[in-house]
């Protein structure tokens, strides 16, 4: 044993500060005294409140409302820093939106991360801001977590996995199932401008104005049309695969069809200039803070309303309607008056997008 090695002294005494350490090593994730360092000091200074607090194998709550919805995805984003955001807040708002989708009011989330051996301690402490920052504007609780480190070479960068807990506060059943012929398609805002303002990091794309992403948590939007109608038959976050595989997975839950219209679907022309360049098609490219809602044909009109009067919803447009014809099919009528079908993304168009 040598005992000038650092993480010998570390293993027996107690540890240097964390910020004498300007990368990740693999103690950090060993369960021992550099780890628990690590989440006295980052995590639970951070994301520190009375649920969290405790560092108990999970987080113990209390609800007196019957419906809970419940949700778990990872993200893998590269670059993990990006315009407009970064893998903490997209993390966040990804599991909250999910929720909302759900039509559930987010509660509670957890975080796991998986950190490689030589991750920069400055950029992995910039992360778990972001994701309170998020966690605040959402208003929820990060309640309970997990680390683990992984040796140089084996990870990339950073993975974060959050699961989210949220209560069913509303009376009507929102599900993929649930979409009836002539309901009308909602969608909230511009299509295509995370995954755009990821690749312009990726491909050094240059723009007159700088496309940021627009990850941030709807569930304040679809709370407002909650309390307005109850006849919101389907709500769905076009992440990854974009709005024509969400649609798709829609049209086959149900087996109906959908009608969409090209020229009603809001695409930026940073979007559209881009997808050009690229030869991608901004229907298949990936979505945050946006989400579509197929809603009663009656409700159609206040809905858009209510969202277009919310700061992130200014841009929701009307783009289609659900139909008896071809079930299981999406049918878009094109900018010249003809029409095409809008099949599922076979293969992955944008790699590590979120």
């Amino acid at each position: 044993m040598n005992e000038d090695d650092p993480d010998m002294k570390n293993s027996f005494t107690c540890p240097v500060p964390l910020s004498e350490y300007p990368q990740v090593v693999l103690a950090h994730g060993s369960g021992g005294k550099l780890t628990h360092q690590l989440i006295q000091e980052l995590f639970l200074r951070t994301f520190g409140n009375p649920l969290l607090e405790p560092l108990h194998d999970g987080a113990v709550m209390n609800l007196e409302k019957p419906g809970l919805a419940f949700t778990t995805d990872s993200y893998v984003v590269d670059p993990v820093f990006f315009p407009g955001g970064d893998i903490g807040d997209l993390a966040v708002n990804g599991t909250v939106n999910d929720l909302a989708m759900c039509g559930a009011k987010p509660l509670w989330l957890s975080a796991a991360f998986i950190i490689e051996e030589g991750f920069s301690m400055s950029d992995l402490s910039r992360i778990v801001r972001s994701m309170k920052d998020a966690a605040d504007r959402a208003g929820v609780l990060i309640v309970t977590g997990d680390t683990k480190v992984v040796d140089k070479g084996k990870g990339d960068k950073i993975f974060i996995t959050t699961s989210g807990i949220g209560s069913l506060d509303y009376s009507s059943t929102i599900s993929p199932k649930n979409a009836r012929a002539g309901d009308k398609i909602i969608l909230s805002g511009d299509i295509g401008v995370h995954g755009i303002a990821i690749m312009s990091v990726r491909e050094g794309l240059k723009f007159d104005t700088e496309l940021k992403s627009d990850t941030a948590p709807v569930h304040d939007m679809v709370a407002s049309i909650g309390r307005i109608s109850n006849n919101i038959h389907v709500l769905r976050d076009p992440t990854r695969g974009g709005v024509a595989s969400a649609l798709n997975e829609i049209a086959r839950s149900s087996q109906v069809g959908v009608s969409l219209i090209q020229d009603a679907i809001p695409v930026p022309d940073q979007v559209n200039s881009a997808c050009e360049l690229l030869g991608l098609d901004p229907l298949y490219v990936a979505n945050e803070g946006k989400f579509l809602a197929i809603v009663a044909p009656g409700d159609a009109g206040k809905i858009l309303a209510c969202l277009r009067s919310h700061p992130l919803g200014a841009r929701a447009a009307l783009i289609g309607e659900i139909t008896a014809d071809h079930p299981g099919i999406v049918v878009m009528r094109t900018s010249i008056g003809g029409s095409r079908i809008v099949d599922m993304l076979s293969g992955e168009q944008l790699p590590r997008i979120c």
